[in-house]
């Protein structure tokens, strides 16, 4: 079952096409109806065009924990004024030497209503768990590729 893309799934797939537009540079679709966004490496291999795919990495899980704390907040009557949340990707290499995603930092600062910050307690006992990225991050996830070459004509 195949999910349209730009709607939270609850089961199914979500479709995103990438295409080489020059270098390391690709041009990323989530589908009709959002904006494309240009992914790039960090030089020497690309020119910084756009976020890199680590960095993206990082983005996702920092919106899905912010999105899945504002959701529980809402849900337990806060008034959420705003948030910002600030995200960093740590590297490592592994035993070959090769560079890895070792860790991803997050910090979530919601701004609510004057007096409410000790409401949250509840929210932050379970929010974590609801975030569909960081829970399949955190246990591992499988990941099947496939290369189907193709001559140029």
């Amino acid at each position: 079952m195949s999910q349209p893309s730009g709607e939270t799934p609850t089961e199914g797939t979500a479709h995103v096409h990438l295409l080489l537009e020059d270098g390391y540079r690709f041009l990323t679709d989530f589908g009709p109806g959002l904006p494309a966004l240009v992914m790039d490496e960090p030089p020497p291999l690309g020119t910084a065009a756009g976020p890199s795919a680590s960095a993206t990495l990082g983005a996702a899980v920092a919106n899905c924990l912010s999105a899945s704390l504002l959701f529980c907040l809402r849900k337990a009557h806060l008034d959420v004024e705003g948030m910002a949340t600030d995200v960093e990707v740590k590297f490592v290499r592994n035993e070959r030497g090769r560079l890895r995603v070792g860790a991803v930092e997050v910090h979530i600062s919601p701004r609510l209503a004057p007096g409410e910050e000790g409401r949250m307690g509840r929210c932050l006992e379970l929010f974590e768990e609801y975030c569909v990225v960081t829970e399949a991050v955190r246990g591992g996830i499988e990941i099947d590729v496939t290369v189907s070459a193709s001559a140029s004509e």
